[in-house]
């Protein structure tokens, strides 16, 4: 087999995932387009370990399942992120989550010392 084509199908794989980080505004979208670039490594390293077996025997296809777990770990922790960004703000668009904005009281609490600035 010839290992060009993996790799360039890869290579459009991961060009499209960091274009869909880039420029989508959705948070799901977001964790798809980071999905689809952990997928074209996965391709990469199984064709490399096609195409270098004798080097280091499965090297290639380890490497990939561990991405695959990485992947599957990203995901939960991204989609529990994208939840509780709907329910405090009720939109999943990232260019609508504020970066600095102080903490705030929740349910009569006081919010969380942040550099020692909250409760003053």
């Amino acid at each position: 087999m010839r290992p060009v084509i993996p790799y360039v199908t890869a290579a459009l794989l991961f060009g499209l995932g960091v274009y869909g980080v880039l420029r989508r505004r959705n948070a799901v979208l977001v964790l798809m387009s980071v999905e689809l670039m952990l997928n074209a490594v996965n391709l990469i390293l199984v064709t490399a370990d096609t195409t270098a077996r004798a080097v280091l025997p499965h090297s290639g296809q380890v490497f990939a399942l561990f991405v695959i777990v990485l992947a599957a770990a990203e995901i939960g922790v991204g989609l529990a992120i994208v939840l509780q960004l709907y329910r405090l703000r009720a939109t999943v668009a990232v260019d609508d989550v504020p970066l600095t904005e102080p903490p705030q009281a929740v349910d009569g609490h006081e919010p969380a010392v942040v550099n020692g600035e909250a409760g003053r």
